[in-house]
């Protein structure tokens, strides 16, 4: 496949153009600053604004997108509509934890008592995103949410997936490596199951 990754230096960009390299993908790292890219085979760089008017012309030709990008003080939509004119298929985004439900028919953990304020930050305009993209209608993305808990890890391959439900393990926690998580988007950019739809991953 030819995959272009847009945020592809920060803590899960990197990982995610990691496995798509080691699956034999074609791989288009787009990012602002690029000097943490390493010269590789099948690894293009392009140093690019994904919000600039010549974005789209660099995700032209792709077989899906996958944006890992911040969601505060950011145009998130404007982001969206860039790869709405591209003639890329299918856009996967690196989502947020926090508007995952704290179980079956319950709340959003975003607004759980004691949800710490500084989080909503961020977490509140990627709730937003994910909900526009609902209402739109439209099946040409996919959201995945990674569990509460997210950070450096081993890539075990080994992992659940579930929908707009948190993830626990059998200790009650909540967490997922940023290698299982790129194992999991790079999965779902190969075989989609998960078109139009939110979903999530955990130990």
């Amino acid at each position: 496949m030819k995959i272009a990754i847009v945020g592809a230096t920060g803590n899960v960009g990197q990982r995610l153009t990691a496995e798509a390299l080691s699956r034999g993908h074609e791989v288009t790292a787009l990012a602002r600053k690029t000097d943490g890219l390493p010269e590789q085979d099948n690894l293009h760089v392009a140093a690019a604004d994904i919000l600039s008017d010549e974005a789209a012309s660099i995700l032209n030709g792709h077989d899906a997108v996958i944006y890992s990008l911040r969601f505060k003080d950011f145009d998130y939509g404007k982001a969206i509509e860039t790869f709405r004119k591209s003639d890329a298929p299918r856009l996967l985004i690196v989502g947020g934890a926090a508007s995952l439900l704290s179980g079956p028919g319950g709340t959003a953990l975003i607004d759980t008592p004691g949800f710490p304020e500084e989080v909503k930050i961020e977490a509140e305009p990627a709730r937003q995103v994910k909900n526009k993209l609902v209402e739109s209608g439209t099946d040409d993305w996919t959201y995945l949410s990674p569990s509460i808990m997210i950070g450096p890890g081993e890539r075990t391959g080994k992992f659940r997936l579930g929908d707009d439900v948190v993830l626990k393990d059998a200790e009650g926690n909540s967490h997922i490596s940023y290698e299982d998580y790129a194992v999991a988007m790079i999965d779902e950019a190969e075989t989609p199951k998960h078109q139009g739809k939110r979903f999530t991953v955990g130990y």
